[in-house]
């Protein structure tokens, strides 16, 4: 019984390592962020981030602004909860090579896409005629 808070303290003490370990090295910090470079973290969404960034859409939306939905709770909730979801399914290998779509809470156009945000459907559609 002498040992247990002995134990105990050194389990605490390596997983807390361990995971801040894998947090820096999987650059977890990025996902803070709202720099779109942090999805291009994940290999699969390395040609989607080059061409974003090729894009005219570069200049009128970032990835949180159509893949998240908005409000700083719920903004947030969605990218923690998008995260463990990530890096358990590329841990576990259970994965798929498509990326997934992550815009389920916004409406879609009639191409099928996401639709944008109000706030930058102005902007993207530039001055009218």
């Amino acid at each position: 019984m002498r040992f247990l808070p002995i134990v105990a303290a050194s389990t605490l003490g390596m997983l807390a390592a361990v995971g801040g370990y894998t947090f820096l090295y999987a650059k977890g910090y990025s996902y803070v962020t709202n720099d779109p470079a942090a999805c291009a973290n994940c290999h699969i969404m390395e040609d989607h981030y080059r061409a974003w960034m090729k894009s005219s859409h570069r200049a009128v939306a970032v990835c949180n602004d159509c893949h998240t939905p908005p409000g700083f709770v719920s903004k947030y909730t969605t990218k923690a909860i998008n995260g463990f979801n990530h890096s358990l399914a590329f841990t576990t290998g259970r994965f798929s090579r498509t990326p997934p779509d992550h815009a389920p809470q916004r409406g879609r156009d009639r191409k099928g896409l996401p639709e944008m945000p109000r706030r930058h459907r102005q902007r993207h559609r530039g001055p009218g005629p």
